[in-house]
């Protein structure tokens, strides 16, 4: 969380100032070593040491004052006073200032004696103080995160619109409007400094008095800072340029895909107009086509798992399902399953809604409902294409699902996905929709449900105390979680302030044995199937979230989130 780039300069201040006990100081830093736990959430932990205590004694040794109370929110004036770059460079966030001297609040304790870089850089002196990192934190990321070297100027910029009469503008005007340099520079530096972030989804939310702008990452929404108000219409316009949408059409929801390069690399992005009272909200879905390129070495899956699934993807024939919500990873997975088998000497057919990505080798088709392309019509017209494997993005209906299970049993291999809570569950998901239970027990090889969950932020990790409600509900029937130690993220610049950084799979393959198949067909519940599938060896969503917790990448609620 704090010091983690001083940590031995921490030790020697804690030794010369006497905080802990020599003796106790030693057994932290060999804890330390050993755990890879950051020494200063042990001090402040285990070592018995309050943060303020500290904090105020490290102030007091570098000659630096020490703030207890920081501001929950900069003035528009003050954060003027450092540049973003300058700010997240260096770590700090100014606390007042004039054109002579700035005072700043450093995010790692002990830079506050080192910050001649950083006067050279304003050109002024600079005056450190000492706070807490956690509050320094938020601050920087809610007033120097992506987006805002770009708001830097732009408070006094209007783009001549009056919103009450944005009904009257003209397409000419729009497009003026939208190509506008302040307005082309600001829709860029979200987009690129979003696809940096790894940002899954980017919103453009209008209100009555602003224009929010949120990032989904690691499958949380961030808000960024947001731009002026007057450029609601200008940004909805500029995203619709690039997207080749119509820009004078906003009464009805609209769809397009953006193609960009950053840094060398291709980026498809897709994105969804929705007309609402106060303007045009604008999400867009990044589609990185690195994930398009992922193999099953590489999507997460344990060793075990990683060998069953090769094995079932290798058959012949037979339904493979990838199951779980929305933004789970179903199609990631699919992709590097269809990768696996993209062989010269095998004719690979998709039917997606949409093409998310496109894949060398591979004979993909969009659905288009209105002209009569549906999953099943496509699906029935594949088998007509002499193809060796089918990927059906989704099965929704009676009509291709029991397609699915006829190219299965007629000597394809058909993968495809279901919205399903576990693996077991996508048996009785089939027969739901009409399937009959022989034939699912005939034509299903092997589910895969996953779930993404969050990763801790390795450079603010520290031990967590699970209350009691948390320790219960994690605690399997029948065993004991005593003694067993969890771990969350503080918060810190890396991170956000969010405590994690990055997301890892969680996974339950579930393996269509004989005594499987005969309990399918003789119409078995989901949880006789789940009983028996982990009598037979199967690692449910919640052990592999445990097995998470034991590896220290992942936090307790996170895994009661998920699973």
């Amino acid at each position: 969380m704090i010091f983690t780039r001083h940590s031995a300069a921490l030790v020697g201040l804690v030794r010369r100032l006497r905080l802990v006990r020599e003796e106790r100081l030693r057994e932290l830093e060999a804890e330390a070593l050993d755990t890879g736990q950051p020494l200063p959430e042990l001090l402040i932990g285990r070592g018995g040491l309050d943060k303020a205590v500290l904090l105020a004694r490290i102030a007091e040794a570098l000659g630096a004052e020490w703030v207890a109370e920081p501001p929950q929110r900069l003035a528009p004036a003050v954060a003027a006073l450092v540049r973003p770059a300058l700010a997240r460079a260096h770590g700090v966030v100014p606390l007042r200032g004039d054109e002579k001297q700035v005072t700043v609040l450093c995010l790692d304790p002990l830079a506050a004696g080192d910050v001649h870089e950083l006067s050279f850089a304003l050109g002024r002196e600079v005056r450190a103080c000492v706070a807490d990192p956690e509050c320094v934190a938020a601050l920087l990321s809610e007033h120097y995160g992506a987006g805002s070297e770009v708001l830097v100027g732009f408070s006094e910029y209007r783009t001549g619109e009056n919103d009450a009469a944005a009904g009257g503008v003209s397409a000419e005007e729009l497009v003026a409007m939208a190509g506008q340099p302040p307005v082309v520079r600001f829709v860029n530096e979200v987009l690129e400094q979003a696809i940096r972030e790894h940002a899954s989804d980017i919103h453009f939310e209008p209100f009555e008095r602003e224009l929010r702008i949120r990032c989904r990452i690691d499958g949380a929404l961030r808000e960024w800072p947001a731009p002026p108000h007057s450029l609601v219409l200008a940004v909805a316009s500029r995203l619709k340029v690039i997207a080749n949408l119509d820009i004078a059409e906003r009464r009805v929801p609209q769809d397009g895909r953006i193609k960009l390069t950053l840094a060398g690399r291709p980026v498809d992005i897709r994105v969804s107009t929705l007309p609402t009272q106060f303007g045009e909200s604008v999400v867009l879905r990044v589609l990185d086509r690195e994930n398009a390129g992922l193999s099953l070495d590489r999507v997460g899956l344990p060793p075990a798992e990683l060998a069953a699934l090769r094995e079932a993807v290798r058959r012949p024939s037979g339904i493979i399902v990838v199951t779980g919500p929305t933004g789970s990873g179903k199609t990631t997975t699919l992709y590097s399953c269809l990768r696996e088998i993209n062989e010269t000497g095998a004719k690979l057919l998709t039917i997606e809604d949409p093409v998310e990505y496109e894949i060398e080798g591979l004979v993909q088709v969009a659905v288009n409902p209105a002209a009569g392309l549906t999953f099943a019509t496509a699906l029935r017209s594949f088998l007509r294409q002499d193809p060796d494997v089918v990927m059906v993005g989704e099965i929704r209906d009676m009509e291709t699902a029991q397609v699915a299970v006829q190219a299965a049993l007629t000597g394809h291999l058909v993968l495809t996905t279901l919205h399903t809570n576990d693996a077991a569950g996508a048996v009785a998901r089939l027969v739901d929709l009409g399937v009959e239970p022989f034939l699912v027990a005939a034509a299903l090889e092997a589910v895969v449900a996953q779930r993404l969950v969050r990763r801790i932020c390795p450079d603010c990790r520290c031990e967590q105390v699970a209350d009691g409600e948390m320790l219960a509900r994690l605690t399997p029937p029948g065993t004991s979680l005593a003694g067993m130690r969890f771990y969350a993220g503080a918060g810190c610049a890396r991170c956000g302030a969010s405590g994690y950084r990055g997301r890892l799979g969680l996974f339950e393959l579930l393996r269509v044995t004989d005594a499987l198949r005969e309990r399918i067909a003789r119409g078995s519940g989901t949880l006789e199937l789940r009983d028996c599938a982990r009598g037979q060896g199967m690692r449910t969503l919640r052990d592999a979230g445990m097995a998470a917790l034991v590896a220290r990448e992942t936090s307790p609620a996170e895994v009661l989130k998920y699973t």
